[in-house]
């Protein structure tokens, strides 16, 4: 599958990072479009084979083809970036100011694909209101409820320390899903690489907030009893700074600390490789 070593993996996130950080807030718009309505397609595509079958573990299976499509497109998943561009910022490849650009204008075009995709599907699957709210419509809109609700019935500490440490073990994930598809070079390799990492994620009912930017609104479409506040305050902000510690933290710091450090090292000798 074309392996590439972790140091040259290391590399390649400090120029992805480079790389994302220089473009346009056009380019962030419709690339952080497309992946946040590619997203919502994949949760749809989870929450029917999990409706059909009664197994999450299903739906975990089938739910990375959302990612797979948004790395092989190369669009831009600001959850990812979380971890990329900040090693481009250490390596001064970019400034911290081009990290907020990148990170602001991906997460509103998250917004804007994830609502766009979400009330397309309300529309397809209700026929336009007309008939009952099918299935996965309840389910989204349960889920929903769930992850705001079920948060503010612990209070602000507890929920909000629920929320925060899901979204971190997400992200953690869902970054090393980005970086695993850096550790080959053909399209097969990438995507077997990928895709356990997104499994893992969504099999453990982790908080990932473009996921959420899709789920709350189009819940609330499927009648969900939640509205903007208990989106953002309980599930939004909380999620997002989850997802910022675990991909920044545990992927993007933690590789860069021990891969970068030895590739600017000399290289062992066989004597010291055999100790």
């Amino acid at each position: 599958m074309g392996y590439v070593k972790p140091e040259a993996v290391v590399e390649q996130m400090i120029q992805a990072g480079a790389y994302k950080a220089g473009l346009s807030a056009k380019h962030l718009l419709v690339r952080g479009f497309l992946a946040g309505s590619l997203l919502g397609y994949a949760v749809t595509v989870a929450f029917s084979a999990i409706a059909q079958t009664d197994m999450r573990i299903v739906g975990s299976l089938v739910f990375p083809l959302g990612f797979v499509m948004i790395i092989l497109l190369g669009l831009e998943l600001v959850t990812g970036n979380f971890a990329l561009v900040p090693l481009a910022v250490l390596e001064r490849k970019t400034t911290f100011g081009r990290l907020l650009y990148n990170w602001s204008w991906v997460y509103i075009g998250h917004i804007l694909g994830t609502a766009f995709y979400g009330f397309l599907f309300y529309i397809a699957s209700t026929k336009m209101g007309s008939v009952p709210e099918p299935v996965v419509g309840k389910m989204i809109a349960k889920v929903a409820e769930a992850n705001t609700l079920g948060y503010a019935k612990l209070g602000f500490l507890d929920g909000w320390t629920v929320a925060i440490v899901k979204a971190i073990l997400c992200n953690w994930m869902v970054t090393l899903g980005a970086v695993m598809a850096m550790t080959a070079q053909h399209v097969i390799g990438k995507i077997a690489a990928m895709w356990l990492p997104i499994l893992t994620f969504f099999a453990l009912g982790f908080e990932h907030a473009v996921v959420n930017m899709f789920l709350m609104p189009t819940g609330m479409l499927f009648g969900a009893n939640i509205g903007l506040y208990e989106w953002w305050f309980w599930n939004q902000i909380p999620v997002t700074l989850g997802n910022i510690v675990g991909g920044l933290t545990f992927t993007g710091l933690a590789l860069y600390v021990t891969h970068r450090r030895r590739e600017k090292e000399a290289e062992p000798s066989v004597v010291e490789e055999a100790a």
